[in-house]
C-alpha cells in the first residue's frame, strides 16, 4: 500500500511540475508616443473670432 502512495505521490509530483513548466506568459510593452502640435495659434484665433463677435452683439461690453 505505501509503495502504491509513493508511486502516486510521484506521479501528482510529475504532473504537477510539467503543468507549472507549460504556464503561458504574456508580455505587454507600449513605446512612449511622441505627439508634437501646435495648438496655441488655432486657439487665440478661435478665441479672437468669439471676443469679435461677442463684441459686434454687445458693443457697451467694456
Amino acid at each position: 500500500m505505501t509503495r502504491t502512495r509513493a508511486r502516486l505521490a510521484l506521479i501528482g509530483f510529475i504532473a504537477a511540475t510539467g503543468a507549472a513548466a507549460c504556464t503561458p506568459t504574456v508580455r505587454l510593452q507600449v513605446d512612449p508616443i511622441q505627439i508634437y502640435a501646435k495648438l496655441d495659434a488655432d486657439i487665440r484665433v478661435r478665441l479672437d473670432k468669439e471676443l469679435q463677435d461677442l463684441l459686434v452683439e454687445n458693443p457697451n461690453l467694456f
